[in-house]
């Protein structure tokens, strides 16, 4: 035996002295956030809006505020309750995602919002364990939305505090193995009081203090309670797995015009796998286990096709490149779709990856 702690524990020197240095600080420098109920107005009787912090998550995995902030907006002004959201119609809140990335999350978004409207009467469940039983909520949301909506001292771990716990306690372990003892200590440093916004300090102190490289330690309110700080190796933490080179994938997309009208012709994917219930121009089968077809004769239909260019695009498992092929139609062709006129196409659900495939195809 060595002498230390179980790895993940709390050095000795931590206890509620943590919580208390972290939210002393939260007070005077949370950030402003569309989603978020300041301490002051906390302290004032103000409560967070469960459908607001639960959509702000959901947006938010994966995903930068920065990125997140005017979708937020968009679909709080159209859809200011979970009622609404729950009658909207799937292809307008398809469209309204688009950009946002990982399109499961809009999917799961719409399925969740009705079984609260549906099944509870617009009202969402107040425990980490019983919000777990939504449709896209996992560990993290449902632990973040009990936390901040509803004060459980439920263990919030994203990034930014997996980064922050394994410093404090210079966990070795790489990521993803590490998540065991880090999701332990959070547990033990979050207070029975405020855990919500001791949550969001510590998402704050990820984002602008203890980020990944070069953290201001010199203004972290708990630089004290950090074994990595006092060791100086703060940027060898988290440890992470090394990865494997990504596989690279091709295919093939069509892009149907109407020279009448300057209209592309458009299909929706299917409801399950990537970009399910997503816009686009037809493609072959790509994905993220093996390639699509390409070459002119993998069209959908015949026509006279012409290469345009190619599209590079990189997924979170896979990059992928598409040859962007071109042809003109007068009549409707005889697949599935419909035709998209110029002005329309920035109401359709095109992920990222077809919007640029239509500008290379010289359409948007």
């Amino acid at each position: 035996m060595d002498g230390r702690p179980p790895e993940g524990s709390q050095p000795d020197r931590i206890d509620g002295r943590f919580a208390a240095a972290l939210l002393h600080w939260y007070d005077r420098h949370a950030r402003a956030l569309p989603w978020r109920v300041a301490p002051a107005d906390l302290r004032a009787g103000i409560r967070p809006d469960p459908y607001r912090v639960w959509m702000s998550e959901i947006m938010l995995q994966q995903t930068t505020v920065a990125a997140v902030k005017s979708y937020f907006a968009t679909f709080t002004e159209r859809w200011p309750t979970v009622e609404a959201l729950a009658a909207a119609d799937d292809a307008e809140v398809m469209g309204a995602w688009a950009g946002l990335g990982y399109y499961a999350r809009a999917r799961n978004l719409l399925a969740c919002a009705r079984v609260v409207a549906g099944e509870r009467g617009g009202c969402f469940p107040e425990t980490a364990a019983q919000l777990r039983s939504l449709p896209g909520v996992g560990d993290y949301t449902s632990a973040a939305v009990a936390a901040i909506a509803f004060d459980e001292p439920a263990a919030v771990v994203d990034g930014n505090i997996e980064r922050i716990a394994t410093r404090i306690a210079c966990i070795e372990t790489p990521l993803p193995a590490a998540r065991k003892p880090i999701r332990a200590l959070v547990q033990e440093l979050t207070p029975q009081t405020r855990p919500g916004d001791f949550a969001q300090a510590m998402m704050d102190l990820g984002a602008t203090i203890c980020t990944p490289r070069k953290p201001a330690c010199v203004l972290c309110p708990v630089t004290d309670h950090c074994e990595a700080r006092r060791q100086g190796r703060q940027e060898a933490f988290p440890v992470k797995a090394a990865k494997g080179a990504k596989p690279a994938r091709v295919g093939a997309a069509f892009v149907l015009r109407r020279p009448a009208d300057g209209a592309v012709w458009l299909r929706r994917r299917p409801a399950a796998g990537l970009l399910g219930s997503m816009s686009e121009s037809p493609t072959t089968a790509w994905s993220s286990r093996g390639d699509g077809a390409t070459g002119a004769e993998a069209a959908p239909v015949a026509g006279d096709w012409h290469l345009a260019g190619f599209v590079p695009h990189g997924f979170t498992h896979f990059d992928l490149t598409l040859e962007v092929w071109v042809a003109d139609r007068t009549d409707d062709p005889p697949i599935e779709g419909w035709w998209a006129s110029p002005a329309s196409l920035a109401n359709e659900a095109l992920p990222t990856l077809m919007r640029r495939v239509l500008e290379r195809a010289g359409v948007a």
